[in-house]
């Protein structure tokens, strides 16, 4: 019996003294997961003397950023860029814009509709800091008014 204890106390202290190593993990190339890069989708508008050019970097919904310039015949231009999320079928992005020598920033929203994006109109509100939204999304008018279609992003607006 002396024996059969003293031998238990042996592997326990001999199994103490182990060191517990942890494989390492195998981190090649082909093991770490790719992460998407974003695509850049291009859209213009032309409306008589009027164009509206929309770039946006498209990561699965996310729009991280874009860009958005409405060029209005014999008006200032306002030109900016956009970050935002689809929600659906809807793109609702902050535009930060720079129109008539001033910095201003508003909501938009587009309804993608097959290849296209169509511009949406909505009652807005300002809270007074320089924010501009939609009052109620849910009565927004995508009345095809002003359809952006798909260009190459090479094209000038």
């Amino acid at each position: 019996m002396k024996k059969t204890l003293f031998a238990a106390a042996v592997l326990t202290l001999a199994s103490c003294k182990k060191e517990n190593k942890i494989p390492e993990a195998d981190i090649t190339p082909s093991s770490v997961p790719e992460v998407a890069a974003a695509a850049t989708e291009c859209y213009r508008a032309v409306l008589k003397q009027d164009t509206i050019m929309l770039t946006v970097d498209v990561k699965g919904n996310e729009v991280p950023s874009g860009k958005l310039t409405y060029n209005f015949f014999e008006k200032d231009k306002s030109d900016g860029t956009i970050s935002g999320k689809m929600h659906g079928d809807t793109l609702f992005a902050n535009y930060i814009f720079t129109a008539e020598g001033q910095t201003s920033q508003r909501e938009v929203a587009f309804l993608k509709k097959g290849d296209a994006f169509i511009e949406g109109y909505g009652d807005i509100t300002d809270d007074g800091k320089g924010n501009v939204t939609f009052k109620d999304k849910r009565t927004l008018r995508f009345d095809g008014n002003t359809v952006l279609q798909p260009v190459a992003c090479d094209e000038k607006p």
